[in-house]
């Protein structure tokens, strides 16, 4: 069925009326239609009467009014300049984690050695591998199927990223084989207890067990990933974290209370609390 582009958009955003605000129902539309149909955000805009045809568009639509994520039904993402599969089974990217490697690769030093704790899709450790000049990048992840998606991503954007099965609360110093200039992580940190007021797109769909701790040890993943982490990284390395911005003291507190140096906490672009900086002795 043949209809214009703006008939399009208006069908797909009040279908998914229900489930976000106006304004960003029109923007998960236009994002569908533009990737879908090879056309610009501003071909859409100038030319709003066009007629297009999205092959599978019913069953996308339906997918989406389901509160499956923009991101699965396209199968990828975009994060710092890079396009990284996601499906089922790992996180979908967000804008924090980009400024997270974005201050890695500013703060790097020439051709560091970086483990990835909780690859995920593999976009922390991808983007860094292809960001940062000489990088030898490495990754890990518990999970099988994320580290599939992860290789295949590394795949696809030519990256020499080496992953391998580990487990962020157990002893990762004995799964890795080397020590690091850079340990980074994006572990779970959402509060179990939050989980009822999350929205469907994210609970129904994104992995559990890459979101949510217990109420009761919120940090849990980061304290086992900080003391790994002081045996892991080189004298002066740097260990960064995403964090919850409700933990930002509690974070500091941590990582002082492990013998770090130098513990740093940024705003993100929301002057929110939402990463942590610190140097091994």
């Amino acid at each position: 069925m043949m209809s214009t582009r703006r008939e399009t958009i208006r069908r797909i955003a009040e279908a998914l009326r229900s489930l976000y605000p106006e304004r960003e129902a029109l923007q998960i539309a236009r994002i569908l239609v533009a990737e879908r149909s090879g056309l610009t955000p501003t071909e859409l805009l100038v030319n709003p009467d066009e007629t297009v045809r999205i092959e599978g568009l019913e069953e996308q639509i339906a997918a989406l009014a389901a509160g499956r994520p923009l991101q699965y039904v396209l199968g990828y993402t975009e994060f710092c300049g890079l396009r990284i599969g996601v499906r089922e089974g790992v996180l979908i990217p967000r804008p924090e984690t980009e400024e997270l490697v974005m201050r890695i690769v500013r703060q790097a030093p020439p051709s560091p050695t970086v483990l990835d704790i909780g690859t995920g899709s593999g976009c922390i450790a991808i983007a860094l591998d292809r960001l940062i000049a000489g990088a030898e990048v490495h990754a890990v992840d518990l999970s099988e199927r994320a580290l599939a998606i992860a290789r295949e991503n590394a795949a696809a954007l030519g990256s020499g990223v080496r992953f391998f099965r580990a487990d962020a609360l157990g002893d990762l110093h004995e799964a890795a084989d080397r020590q690091y200039d850079i340990i980074v992580s994006n572990p779970p940190y959402v509060p179990a207890g939050d989980r009822p007021a999350m929205r469907r797109n994210v609970t129904g769909y994104e992995p559990a067990e890459a979101l949510f701790v217990p109420d009761d040890d919120p940090l849990r993943f980061y304290r086992a990933i900080a003391r790994s982490a002081r045996r892991l990284l080189r004298p002066g390395g740097s260990l960064w974290l995403e964090i919850d911005e409700r933990q930002a003291e509690a974070m500091r507190r941590l990582l002082a209370s492990e013998a770090y140096e130098a513990i740093e906490i940024y705003l993100d672009m929301n002057d929110k609390p939402r990463m942590a900086w610190c140097r091994n002795t």
